[in-house]
């Protein structure tokens, strides 16, 4: 079964590009599949990683940031995935 985290947070104003750099920065202590980052508008950074994983499986996340760097708390999501169409 593959399970991919999402882990999506939004910046503190004008701090886009600092958050990015810390989530790419951000080492886990075990290899995803794969992992991706992505950007949106309001400064939002989002990663999301896939495992060959139960779906209730203990899996490393990304941390939460420095309070100073985001605007909320983290959004956290577990999708199951159900494979191509």
């Amino acid at each position: 079964m593959t399970v991919a985290l999402m882990w999506e947070a939004r910046a503190a104003e004008g701090r886009g590009e600092e958050l990015l750099a810390w989530a790419r920065a951000q080492e886990l202590p075990a290899r995803p599949v794969r992992r991706e980052n992505f950007r949106a508008p309001q400064d939002r950074v989002l990663v999301i990683t896939w495992w060959d994983a139960a779906y209730d499986a203990e899996l490393p996340e990304l941390p939460e940031p420095d309070g100073e760097l985001v605007m909320r708390a983290v959004h956290r999501w577990r999708f199951e995935s159900l494979g191509p169409d």
